[in-house]
């Protein structure tokens, strides 16, 4: 009984996903092409990966608010790697990778170390980087390399029109490791109890510590996987880009049945909410008539949605276990 009230967020956010394409494929006559499917993944796979990274943070009982400045000053960064000091797009990559894992890890210390509340060092650390992003320049700089511009054009066909993109598929495959990482190593394990009760994890022998360096760095290291995708999607680094992506990246996580309590959620969950806002803002522009804050709305209030079934959820496992 418990197992199955656990699913019960995943089963509703793939329902809702379900009715919203549905919705589209029978309002619109090319919404279920695998144009429309190519442009989904393309489209939200810097999202979608961010999203991953921060459904560590908040299987632990975390939060983590420097998302979207991490995207804006990897993409200033990359963009003066590769333009002006001449290093190759995997170099830069490289680079950018690093500096995010050891950015989150540095997070991660400070938060247990000093028993600091993730909201105000991530706070601190969204505040620090987006002043680092301007920092580096206060305009956008354009990016001109051939392995970006072949990344860009890589495409593996599908049937129709459509195709999945390399940005598309380094999501995917980010995906993959996420799911790995939470639902079958010893480092997935000890998130879900930490989430579920610190002090029991402690008590077990759960390396307190440890596993929220690591929870924190495995969130830069989304993170900054996003901000290369990004800055490969827009072939430029600009320093107020992905402004209030962190709170996009939330919704994906909550809006995909991660508990904001901790404890409880499925990686496959956040690709789940990813795509329900990428099926909404897709359904908007098919409209034509609606003004794109709709999409805002329409997540204000799944979101919504979602935190009441959380906690409805949430009572019906203390009654389970006081039962």
């Amino acid at each position: 009984m418990l197992k199955n009230e656990r699913l019960l967020p995943l089963l509703a956010t793939l329902v809702v996903l379900i009715l919203l394409y549905g919705l589209g494929m029978s309002q619109y006559r090319n919404f279920a092409s695998t144009l429309v499917l190519g442009n989904l993944l393309t489209d939200n796979a810097f999202l979608i990966t961010a999203a991953i990274g921060m459904t560590f943070v908040i299987l632990s009982g975390g939060i983590d608010l420097s998302v979207g400045s991490m995207i804006a000053f990897v993409g200033m960064l990359f963009a003066i790697l590769v333009r002006d000091a001449g290093m190759h797009p995997l170099g830069a990559a490289a680079v950018a990778l690093i500096f995010g894992v050891l950015f989150g890890a540095a997070m991660g210390w400070l938060i247990d170390t000093f028993d600091i509340q993730p909201f105000i060092v991530t706070l601190a650390g969204m505040f620090l980087l987006r002043g680092l992003a301007f920092v580096l320049s206060l305009e956008s700089l354009s990016i001109q390399h051939p392995a970006m511009e072949a990344f860009a054009g890589f495409r593996i066909p599908l049937p129709g029109r459509g195709g999945l993109s390399a940005s598309a598929l380094v999501m995917l495959g980010a995906l993959a490791l996420g799911i790995i990482l939470a639902h079958r190593t010893r480092f997935g394990t000890n998130v879900y109890a930490i989430g579920g009760d610190r002090v029991s994890a402690a008590l077990l022998g759960v390396p307190i510590r440890r596993t929220t360096i690591a929870i924190y760095a495995v969130s830069g290291f989304y993170s900054s996987l996003a901000g290369v995708l990004y800055t490969l999607y827009t072939a430029s680094g600009y320093p107020l880009a992905a402004v209030g992506v962190e709170l996009d990246a939330i919704a994906a996580v909550v809006i995909g049945g991660t508990l904001l309590t901790g404890g409880i959620g499925y990686v496959v969950g956040t690709l789940f909410g990813g795509l329900i806002q990428g099926v909404i803002q897709t359904l908007i522009a098919f409209d034509g008539s609606l003004n794109s804050w709709w999409t805002k709305i329409a997540i204000g209030g799944l979101l919504f949605a979602f935190i009441v079934l959380q906690r409805l959820i949430t009572r019906s496992f203390g009654s389970l276990r006081k039962g």
